[in-house]
């Protein structure tokens, strides 16, 4: 993906995530944030040690192709190895930072759900974050917007836009123990997805 040009002035959505795996409430996420906010782009970026995330987790270069299987045709969906392939813990703002000198001129637009939003004033560097991107917290199930609001409320964090998607209740850890007890998942992700977890043996 780090091949890819953007033009100056174009606005690239950035959706992180473990995406162990990836699934259709991701896909739903991008496509609506896609749509809203005239995106050109969006670069899907696997996490490569997620600072705030303990745990085993799937390697990068699986979860990576993952996400190549789950957007394949859709032209305006890219996948990035920046963080898989950093070592040490990865911090967006550090991210950010290195999209900025690959695409010099570009717009970013960082994704969060409203879990990680909610708990964004405890990143590393939230000034150095929202001076480098437009911040986009996505609503979903199960986690109240009211603690959003009244973090939007303050003038620090004012720049954060709140984007209500309702009936998006998926995750992966969810799919992983449905894998793990036999039960299907072709309901919660790409069919693509499904299969490539049977022939990987994953989860």
């Amino acid at each position: 993906m780090e091949a890819k040009t953007f033009a100056p002035g174009s606005r690239i959505g950035i959706l992180g995530g473990t995406f162990d795996p990836i699934h259709n409430g991701h896909l739903a996420i991008a496509e609506e944030v896609r749509a809203v906010y005239r995106l050109d782009a969006v670069i899907f970026i696997p996490a490569g040690t997620p600072p705030h995330k303990r745990g085993e987790r799937t390697a990068g270069e699986l979860r990576c192709r993952m996400v190549e299987l789950a957007i394949a045709g859709k032209p305006y969906y890219h996948v990035s190895r920046l963080e898989v392939e950093r070592e040490g813990p990865s911090y967006t703002v550090e991210t950010l930072r290195e999209l900025h000198t690959l695409y010099p001129g570009v717009e970013l637009f960082l994704i969060l759900g409203a879990d990680m939003a909610i708990d964004f004033p405890h990143w590393r560097d939230p000034a150095g974050i929202l001076a480098q991107a437009h911040l986009v917290a996505v609503t979903r199930p199960g986690v109240g917007d009211d603690e959003l609001r009244t973090l939007i409320a303050q003038p620090v964090y004012r720049a954060i836009s709140l984007l209500e998607i309702p009936g998006i209740d998926i995750s992966s850890t969810e799919i992983r123990a449905r894998v793990r007890s036999g039960s299907p998942i072709t309901d919660l992700t790409p069919a693509a997805i499904a299969d490539f977890i049977v022939q990987q043996h994953l989860y």
